[in-house]
């Protein structure tokens, strides 16, 4: 017995395809896109899937979340984290190496393959950049990428210049990508929030703008000397933006992403001392954020992620300078995005940034709804009005400020 799925009046949103814009129904028989057409006839043999303005996409792929397994599985899993990867309309997700047990070898790389390959969506890991993430020599690089490391990071750990550059130069001998979270702890070690106004009422250390914008400079500055490419983790401030599109201009071999809650809050939304806007990078101004989204538009910033990091009571309801950073943020990506920038980003803008923007950041086949190809899409409806509720979140964590939200835009589904 054949497995049909029809979509019903679908739009679709893919800029590249002859389709985009179209309303059409789609037949999917065994992960096969079979048909695309303006009406399909109904078969008794059918899954007929039909939703109130029913949007498809290529299916939506997330840059970087923290899974948390293997080491603290109370936390998060790779099955909970597919389960609200799916929830947010994701379908294929980059599991950061800078867990508990992190991974930086073959066996832990062959771990996170083996343990996620029957879910339902495609989990994909980063190895660390170097050795037993200690931030001492490079890790096993090549090895982890011939095992399927798609990726290398420290995380949010610092590394030292040295180690960056030897980084970048060995990654680019075997085609693969360094990723940067720009932060100089020299500048930042002991800060809460963004330091300014709202820091210094509420008594608290900053972290100042500037900590990201000189790790970005040298890194730019690394990657230009090696010629290699690397990519920027979450970037935060306007004068960041500013630098990368600088160094695109120059024709350096740089991409960047936001994490998409840096679109919904300043740092006063923090003046409560609730730790559930206690983020890293913090969340800042609101020239910061017109930055972000005009570094959207004109295509300075390549993709959107969640920076899904899942936090237990135990290490968020604590006072503020004592709990841990972080938000979770797969079940809400698309809708708070959708939700901050409403009259201000194109919805086709919204879905490069989630679909070719990082399969093209890591030199992936963006695929697409096209007949013949393997279906792997994305449903949604981006007007659908609806408030997110802590019964919504799948993750085993409930660390989210945007609990008792009114979001624009909803993910329905996925088929992968």
């Amino acid at each position: 017995m054949k497995n049909a799925k029809l979509l019903k009046s679908a739009t679709i949103i893919e800029p590249s395809s002859s389709f985009h814009l179209q309303s059409k129904d789609i037949l999917i028989i065994d992960g096969i896109i079979e048909k695309i057409e303006d009406s399909i006839a109904v078969e008794s043999s059918f899954e007929v899937i039909e939703h109130e303005n029913l949007h498809v996409s290529t299916g939506w792929m997330d840059m970087k979340a923290n899974l948390r397994e293997p080491g603290e599985e109370w936390k998060d899993t790779l099955a909970s984290g597919a389960k609200a990867a799916e929830f947010g309309g994701f379908t294929k997700v980059v599991v950061s190496p800078g867990t508990k047990q992190p991974i930086d070898s073959t066996n832990r790389v062959d771990y996170i393959i083996n343990k996620s390959k029957d879910l339902a969506v495609e989990i994909l890991p980063m190895g660390t950049l170097s050795h037993e993430h200690k931030g001492e020599e490079l890790s096993e690089m090549y090895e982890m990428s011939e095992a399927g490391a798609i990726a290398f990071t420290d995380d949010k750990k610092e590394v030292n210049t040295g180690l960056m550059a030897k980084s970048l130069l060995y990654a680019k001998n075997i085609n693969k990508l360094i990723i940067s979270f720009p932060n100089d702890t020299s500048l930042s070690k002991n800060g809460q929030m963004h330091e300014g106004e709202t820091s210094t009422k509420m008594g608290l250390k900053g972290i100042p703008s500037l900590s990201e914008e000189l790790r970005v400079t040298r890194d730019i500055a690394l990657a230009e000397y090696n010629d290699s490419p690397i990519h920027f983790a979450t970037i935060s401030t306007q004068k960041s933006v500013e630098l990368i599109r600088q160094a695109k201009e120059k024709g350096t071999k740089v991409t960047c992403d936001i994490a998409a809650h840096q679109l919904s809050f300043t740092d006063e939304a923090a003046k409560e001392y609730d730790s559930n806007y206690k983020v890293l990078p913090p969340f800042r101004k609101q020239t910061d954020i017109d930055a972000l989204i005009e570094g959207l538009k004109d295509g300075t910033i390549d993709a959107i992620c969640s920076d899904h990091t899942p936090h237990d009571i135990e290490d968020k309801r604590l006072e503020f300078d004592l709990a841990e950073f972080g938000v979770i943020g797969l079940e809400t990506t698309f809708a708070s995005i959708t939700t901050a920038t409403k009259g201000k980003l194109e919805l086709n803008t919204v879905i490069e940034k989630l679909t070719t923007g990082p399969r093209t950041i890591l030199g992936l086949n963006s695929g697409g709804i096209k007949v013949g190809e393997k279906a792997n899409v994305t449903l949604f409806n981006p007007d659908l009005a609806w408030t997110f509720e802590k019964s919504d979140i799948r993750s085993k964590s409930k660390n989210s400020p945007f609990i008792g939200t009114e979001f624009t835009g909803k993910a329905l589904g996925i088929i992968c």
